[in-house]
């Protein structure tokens, strides 16, 4: 009786050492460059929410009802997003990611250039208020299409075995949005007096945006259509596609990654935004908590690298879950160390919450642009993306705010509930597959292949094509 040989494996190595085309670098500048900025106005319009907002656009209110008023207009940018991915989706498996990045960098500049400009309530009435929002929702909407655009350009240009860790270039913009924006914060509230930082102060990092978005419009010129989505254009031909129509082919996959990304988003918008506002309330300086969230937020662009190049070796989803399982510790311990008073224990317990966030952040880009075919994948992507946000993190500050209310400022309620939301997220991920290639093939994860498929991935094994 013959027995079979073991096939012999081959080592993958963590970085591969393939070249990559001058497009595909130049779709990583820009996609990073875009994403920091876009999410720097939001990191900064987040910190605002939580420390200027409330006093100045919200004076009418006592402050508690203005805190709660101030976090429903800062979640008027995630009610606009789904809508913004859907309008900017759809347009961008029409007629290409580039001509629509160009479209949300300039939207997300103007917004921003006018919030920086705004007066307050006290000057205007009820229009500054009402101008905010009405900023918010152009934000909000330029971002629904900007966060799943700049995944797919940098991705469908990327080498085949590096999409994951390219995708996980673009979430770096959040993190280092988050640091750029505390550290200017903690420099401005600083050296500037308490009356000329919420006179002016705060706008700085509003007006600063302008020049941004001017850099990051020539940059983005440079960068041509993807290639992947220039072969797409058969199938697009050949089946016509819209918003309807992915949601109905591909509702239940929508739905099962917008649960699937909840952990993520829920725990930085807890720490990031509600706990700006929770620390500073028990007994922390506006200053230290900036540079709290300024030194957890830089720690963990180290995890959304490290968590990128192990999702292309890994697979996607299991970075997914590793993070998520971080979060879910870092759930359970958050207040209870804040309610410490002690800076170290605190900036290590909102670094270790932050970190494992995006670590497993690092894995979404590619789960969810793999999940749809071409010409349904920035729509399905962007419904995906925008609507966790929308269903999570929206209301995840609020939410915060109102039970920690409604439990006489007890965070037993807000950490029963962030520990529910992520243990059914990982479940649900568990029991979810891997999705295919950006060409419909399939993956071959983990850390050792057989030899007999190394000519099949050179790039992945270590037989390189010099």
């Amino acid at each position: 009786m013959s027995q079979s040989v073991p096939a012999k494996l081959i080592k993958r190595p963590i970085r591969p050492a393939t070249s990559t085309s001058p497009q595909a670098k130049r779709a990583v500048v820009s996609g990073t460059f875009g994403s920091a900025l876009e999410w720097f106005d939001f990191a900064v319009y987040g910190a605002m929410s939580a420390t200027v907002f409330p006093s100045l656009f919200f004076n009418e209110l006592d402050p508690a009802m203005g805190l709660l008023a101030s976090f429903a207009a800062f979640g008027v940018g995630f009610f606009a997003r789904p809508l913004g991915g859907i309008v900017f989706g759809h347009l961008g498996d029409r007629i290409g990611r580039r001509k629509v990045l160009l479209t949300t960098f300039i939207s997300m500049g103007i917004g921003s250039l006018v919030i920086g400009l705004l007066p307050s309530f006290s000057a205007i009435g009820f229009a500054a208020p009402l101008l905010l929002v009405l900023m918010r929702f152009i934000q909000g909407f330029a971002l629904g299409g900007e966060a799943t655009g700049a995944q797919l350009m940098t991705m469908e240009h990327a080498p085949a075995d590096r999409r994951a860790f390219y995708g996980a270039l673009m979430a770096m913009g959040s993190p280092i949005s988050q640091v750029a924006a505390n550290a200017m914060l903690a420099l401005l509230s600083g050296v500037l007096s308490e009356d000329a930082f919420m006179s002016w102060g705060w706008r700085v990092p509003f007006l600063l945006s302008i020049l941004l978005v001017a850099v990051g419009i020539y940059i983005r010129l440079k960068v041509e259509e993807t290639p992947v989505f220039q072969e797409g254009k058969e199938e697009l031909a050949e089946e016509a596609t819209n918003p309807v129509t992915v949601l109905r082919t591909h509702g239940v996959t929508i739905a099962r990654l917008i649960l699937a990304y909840s952990p993520i988003v829920l725990t930085f918008y807890v720490v990031s935004v509600f706990g700006i506002s929770y620390l500073t309330q028990h007994g922390f300086t506006r200053n230290q908590t900036f540079t709290i969230i300024m030194i957890s937020n830089l720690l963990s662009v180290i995890a959304i690298w490290w968590g990128g190049r192990l999702a292309d070796l890994y697979g996607r989803r299991r970075i997914l879950v590793i993070g998520s399982v971080g979060t879910l510790v870092a759930a359970l311990v958050f207040f209870r160390v804040v309610d410490l008073g002690n800076f170290p224990l605190t900036l290590a317990v909102v670094a270790f919450a932050l970190v494992a966030a995006q670590f497993g952040n690092a894995g979404q880009g590619a789960l969810f642009a793999e999940a749809f075919p071409t010409h349904m994948r920035y729509t399905g992507s962007a419904l995906a993306l925008t609507g966790s946000n929308l269903v999570f993190a929206a209301p995840a500050p609020f939410l915060a705010s109102w039970l920690t209310g409604l439990n006489g400022g007890g965070t037993i309620y807000i950490t029963v509930f962030w520990v529910a939301v992520i243990a059914a997220a990982i479940i649900n991920m568990l029991l979810m597959g891997d999705g295919k290639t950006l060409e419909g093939g399939e993956h071959r994860f983990g850390r050792y292949v057989a030899a007999t498929e190394a000519a099949d991935e050179p790039a992945r094994t270590g037989v390189m094509d010099r």
